[in-house]
């Protein structure tokens, strides 16, 4: 009876660390998300849409100012949301102790 209570232990404490560290990459997998957003961000505030300037007569030229302003046009809707929920994730799945 006793052998089993320490094996049952040594599985209970390995299925705690395999959740500690499930918890863990998910934590720091939130935060990689936020920094990510943020550097998006900051590079499309930097580079100043400059496809509005750009002669729309060749075909690349056109098909490549609509991708990047389709881009920069759902990642200004979308980013505020899932910036919000993964500090909301970083909130919720951090250290506590």
């Amino acid at each position: 009876m006793k052998a089993l209570a320490e094996k049952l232990e040594v599985i209970n404490l390995q299925f705690a660390r395999r959740k500690a560290l499930r918890r863990s990459a998910f934590h720091w997998g939130l935060i990689a998300v936020c920094v990510g957003i943020l550097a998006v961000a900051v590079i499309l505030v930097m580079m100043g849409s400059p496809y509005l300037g750009w002669d729309y007569s060749a075909p690349e030229t056109a098909v490549m100012g609509v991708a990047i302003h389709a881009f920069e046009w759902g990642f200004v809707r979308l980013a505020p949301f899932v910036l919000i929920a993964a500090a909301a994730g970083v909130f919720l799945t951090r250290k506590r102790g």
